[in-house]
């Protein structure tokens, strides 16, 4: 008997990924937003430009499935040998920041939990204030994982609950704002 359901399967990275980009773009541009989209696959820093008026952000969106968004495990090999520590969360967090200038904006998409028919949960946020972010994970200890809402239950950090800000929720507001902050927004002066 033919399976009844052959197409319902859980997306892969690259269809989250996909999807958290043009989700993203949409919801500048509903904002009145002016949003220009890198060509090519995997371009460096950013995915999106938004623009209003003379001031430009570059965006760079991650997408997520799982409630949370691994941002600095490719540097925990490097940031542990420099150390010699264990496991050295901050030093990786600190060359993570190093390679994303602070003029980058990060817009996390989540879909864990959200149905086809609702609108996944977005956030904004400056390099700067992910990386602090991180470090205050587990109560301070720091963590390679950016967590929207999780609550540790093993180990030295059951108990403790990491959660995302609430001025990260997106809005117009919060885009006006990243986008007029001087460490954030680039201002286009006509002419120059």
């Amino acid at each position: 008997m033919p399976d009844s359901q052959p197409f319902l399967t859980k997306p892969t990275s690259w269809h989250v990924s996909v999807a958290a980009e043009a989700i993203a773009a949409a919801q500048f541009a509903r904002c009145g937003f002016d949003v220009s989209v890198q060509y090519g696959a995997n371009q460096p820093e950013y995915d999106l430009i938004v623009a209003r008026g003379d001031h430009l952000l570059k965006v760079s969106v991650k997408g997520s499935q799982d409630g949370g968004w691994g941002l600095t495990q490719s540097y925990m090999a490097d940031a542990t040998k420099k150390s010699g520590k264990t496991a050295d969360y901050h030093g990786a967090i600190d060359l993570w920041l190093a390679r994303h200038g602070l003029r980058t904006v990060f817009c996390f998409v989540q879909f864990h939990g959200v149905r086809l028919d609702q609108m996944p949960r977005i956030y904004l946020a400056s390099a700067a204030e992910v990386a602090q972010q991180l470090r205050q994970a587990k109560d301070g200890q720091g963590d390679s994982i950016l967590n929207e809402n999780w609550t540790f239950t093993r180990g030295r950090c059951a108990g403790i609950t990491d959660k995302l800000p609430q001025n990260w929720v997106f809005s117009e507001q919060r885009v006006v704002e990243l986008l007029t902050d001087r460490e954030t927004g680039l201002a286009v002066k006509p002419g120059g």
